[in-house]
């Protein structure tokens, strides 16, 4: 009786005090060891919990959760492999910042390394991918105090200046079953320890006025803003850019290029314009200032790589986010009172150059030739841009890795709509992409997922969670057979090994995987019959799937037409 006394104590006030520290929702994957957490959290009254078969499905659909919320979503699991199978969302979690609480249980430390079944060492399994780690003790009596000590921590170092994943390893022994007719449990014997209270932050004031000196005194300046989470930053990075006129190159997940901010200075089609060798070579800036992490466009890197120019790095914590390998000057600061610092210190009228004239002059023409119509033939890019039109105000579009992310780089325009573009960029793999985008959807918000063939078949498992839960979702599938962004690659200079290797054709019709999880299913070869029916899958609840087919062949030659163009009009046009 004492075994199950300490259990149900221990397992009881760790989780009343993740749920005072503010944790929310629970994805729980079913396993026997993990019974304790388990039984605990599903009668817990303040925290939400989800039950998910599949373990890499389950920690990609928390990591929607939190990716959607910005606040720590709890995991558990059992003991053994399950836990590994968390491993890949744990390091999208920590490359992109977003808060899990990671609760692997273990068995007791007697019965590790001795063979016995569903054991293996989970001690530090997630290495440097999270941000804080602990071997938490056995359950015994007394430790009421102590456990919720390392729950409120786990909270504070998941959801600090520097968000990202931690570890629990929770080791238990049998008897397993917690008794919740008992006395003391939950909030009664042991007081929950306060909430840590959080706050913005800047550099001193004379660093602020050293930079906004020198930024004052620059005629081409350039401000960057790649992927970041942060709603506020639109309205003060684009005040911040009107005063000193400079151009705003803003990625499809900088949350610049949606809503109805200021977006004068905004310059959305960089990529294209950047492809251009000879365009890239006359554009020189006097400095370029950062916000968020590198952007997508592999343009803009060579570009940056080749500019012995001053670099400045907004972010969040000390960290060095800079790929380019350039010599760059760091500022560890909270963006948004940053822009406002430097913004107060500039004249309100704001600045009108030729330079930022140019550049708005160069993206007016990419856009034009970029959204021009295209031929009877199906291709990703003009995918976008009816996804873009039909796509409903005030929604999530959520957008899978390799080339559904660059196609919405180039062919997603700003819009006055309140669309939250996101994606898995941190570590930027195509696994747990449908799992991350239906978790984003479990919270509420309209969400579409725009993603290829390949990661479509990587992560069918996680649509059973949409069936499950009856969680509506709009998926714009396309289907070129293959992965598209190899052909841009030189291995398809290597036909005999490029199609069986690179271009890894999946050859699957999904109508009945889609039918088993109840999803509705068009597939479009028009595109008629594709604006037809993005108009109809938002007038529909539930799970509801677009198929767009297009010829994986055509993709390099389609993009490369639009490049071309965008580069002759430019170069043929007025110059700086």
């Amino acid at each position: 009786m004492e075994h199950v006394e300490a259990l149900s104590k221990y397992v009881t006030h760790f989780v009343d005090q993740l749920a005072y520290s503010g944790v929310k929702e629970v994805v729980i994957s079913p396993g026997s060891r993990s019974t304790p957490l388990a039984m605990t959290f599903a009668a817990s009254e303040d925290i939400n919990h989800w039950v998910h078969l599949d373990e890499r499905s389950a920690a990609f659909f928390a990591l929607g959760i939190a990716k959607e919320r910005q606040e720590p979503v709890a995991l558990v699991c059992t003991s053994g492999t399950a836990a590994a199978n968390y491993y890949p969302a744990i390091v999208e979690a920590y490359q992109s910042r977003i808060p899990l609480i990671v609760l692997t249980a273990d068995r007791p430390h007697e019965l590790r390394e001795v063979g016995a079944p569903q054991a293996i060492n989970q001690i530090k399994m997630y290495g440097d991918y999270v941000l804080w780690y602990q071997d938490l003790a056995l359950p015994e009596v007394g430790l009421s105090k102590y456990v919720r000590r390392q729950a409120a921590r786990a909270v504070d170092e998941a959801s600090g200046k520097r968000m990202g994943p931690v570890h629990l390893n929770i080791p238990f022994r049998e008897p397993l079953i917690p008794d919740f007719t008992m006395d003391g449990l939950w909030r009664d014997g042991a007081q929950p320890v306060p909430r840590s209270l959080k706050g913005k932050w800047t550099v001193d004031e004379d660093t602020i006025v050293s930079l906004t000196e020198k930024f004052k005194g620059k005629e081409r300046g350039i401000i960057v803003v790649g992927p970041q989470m942060e709603d506020e930053l639109a309205h003060a990075v684009t005040t911040l850019a009107h005063r000193l006129g400079a151009p705003v190159l803003a990625d499809p997940l900088s949350k610049l290029r949606t809503g109805e901010h200021d977006k004068r200075n905004v310059i959305e089609n960089y990529d294209t314009i950047l492809k251009s060798e000879t365009i890239r070579e006359s554009l020189r800036p006097d400095y370029i200032l950062r916000f968020g992490a590198m952007p997508v466009s592999k343009a803009y890197l060579k570009w940056v790589r080749g500019l012995e120019i001053d670099h400045y790095i907004v972010d969040t914590e000390n960290s060095y986010r800079e790929p380019a390998g350039i010599a760059a000057n760091f500022i560890w600061s909270d963006a948004v009172p940053f822009c406002e610092e430097c913004t107060n210190r500039l004249a309100q009228e704001g600045k009108e150059t030729d330079w930022l004239e140019h550049w708005q002059q160069m993206n007016q023409t990419a856009k034009t030739l970029m959204l021009a119509e295209p031929d009877h033939n199906l291709n990703e890019g003009h995918s976008i841009v009816h996804l873009a039109d039909a796509i409903p105000d005030e929604s999530v579009l959520f957008v899978g890795n390799s080339m559904p992310i660059r196609d919405v780089d180039s062919f997603f325009m700003s819009t006055p709509k309140h669309v939250d573009v996101m994606a898995n960029r941190g570590a930027n793999g195509i696994d747990g992409v449908i799992s991350t985008a239906i978790g984003i959807a479990s919270t509420g918000k309209r969400t579409t997922l725009l993603l290829g063939d390949v990661s479509f078949f990587h992560d069918l498992n996680g649509l059973w969670m949409a069936k499950n839960k009856d969680i509506p979702l709009k998926i714009v599938l396309i289907n070129n057979d293959g992965g598209g962004i190899f052909s841009y690659l030189p291995q398809v200079k290597h036909p005999e090994h490029f199609e069986e290797l690179f271009g890894t054709p999946v050859g699957l019709d999904f109508t009945k995987a889609l039918e088993m999880y109840g999803a509705s299913h068009t597939k479009v070869t028009s595109w008629e019959a594709y604006k037809q029916a993005l108009k109809d899958v938002y007038e529909e609840s539930g799970l509801s799937v677009i198929e767009v087919i297009t010829n994986r062949t055509d993709h390099v030659d389609f993009h490369r037409a639009k490049w071309k163009n965008v580069e002759q009009a430019i170069l043929n046009g007025s110059e700086v």
